[in-house]
């Protein structure tokens, strides 16, 4: 199996980013635009990205302390069964978000540019939490047509 893994720092309390990545808000507000359904525990999130296409996630576990974690139960075959994980750790006045999307069968080119465009949508988290305003698709950087 392989792992994608990203770090960014956020300067904002613990609490601020936790809400960006446990909210349907917050996912909406960096991710995509088009984001809905129940975040609970056992619940399911469903993004989406206009024809691309997109992903529904069953919340594995919801943590306040710094704990989000999420399996991809529909989406691409190479997404399938995938987790992704945040872990958040208060540093003085950065919250370091570490990412986790593990569990890919390969190391396909999917994997490659779903790990790119990962970042960007990690810049978009950080710039939500730190300016009220992030970069959710459809208005994402653009890395290839229509992606």
């Amino acid at each position: 199996m392989v792992d994608i893994l990203h770090q960014v720092g956020v300067v904002a309390p613990l609490a601020d980013v936790y809400r960006t990545v446990a909210t349907l808000e917050g996912v909406a507000g960096w991710w995509s635009v088009d984001t809905t359904g129940k975040t609970e525990v056992g619940g399911q999130l469903a993004v989406h990205f206009g024809d691309d296409g997109g992903f529904d996630l069953e919340i594995l576990e919801l943590d306040p302390a710094g704990r989000v974690r999420w399996r991809v139960v529909g989406g691409p075959d190479e997404w399938i069964g995938t987790e992704i994980s945040w872990r958040l750790d208060q540093r003085g006045r950065y919250t370091i978000v570490d990412f986790t999307h593990s569990g890919w069968r390969a190391p396909t080119e999917l994997m490659h540019e779903c790990s790119t465009k990962w970042a960007i949508f990690l810049m978009s988290l950080k710039e939500l939490v730190e300016t009220g305003r992030g970069r959710p698709a459809p208005n994402d950087v653009q890395i290839s047509d229509g992606h």
